[in-house]
């Protein structure tokens, strides 16, 4: 590449954020569901490539279902991820957040709300990457890594204790 003084200069690479196609569906009437420009913040940050993810926001009933079918325990849970495709590229998947039990453990763990959601998002988003917390050392680099990127948007360590 030629400048106007004739002197080369060096084509730089530029650096492309991942591209993230996020659906949102909620199908909870729990209070304090964040709005879906949060959810997407949170999933970007997380994100080390490009996605196409749908987050589904759903009651205590339909995350029972979905633990038990899939995982093979009958209780609603704070979060499921189902990664259907993941290359150095791109990945797709679904995540699904349970509203009452978010609201729940935020609550008796002293945590805001919204803070909670994130941190479960982007624990999500890592697990359809591949980040796994079935080993101590794989939980230890998996929190460390979530830490940053909370920091980085905002809220506090997830794994601290509750202040009182």
């Amino acid at each position: 590449m030629r400048s106007r003084r004739g002197s080369t200069q060096i084509a730089r690479r530029r650096t492309r954020k991942p591209r993230l196609a996020l659906h949102l569906q909620v199908a909870s009437r729990v209070a304090g569901v964040p709005p879906a420009a949060e959810v997407r913040r949170w999933a970007r940050a997380a994100l080390g490539r490009s996605g196409d993810i749908t987050v589904r926001i759903v009651g205590t009933a339909e995350a029972r279902i979905l633990n038990r079918r899939y995982r093979g325990r009958d209780r609603a849970t704070n979060v499921l991820a189902f990664p259907y495709a993941s290359s150095r590229r791109a990945v797709q998947g679904d995540i699904v957040l349970c509203a009452p039990v978010i609201a729940r453990e935020a609550l008796a763990q002293g945590k805001a709300l919204e803070a909670h959601f994130a941190h479960l998002t982007v624990h999500a988003v890592l697990h359809l990457q591949d980040h796994l917390h079935d080993r101590q050392r794989d939980a230890e680099r998996m929190e460390a890594l979530e830490k940053r990127l909370l920091a980085k948007l905002g809220y506090p360590d997830p794994y601290a204790s509750a202040p009182g």
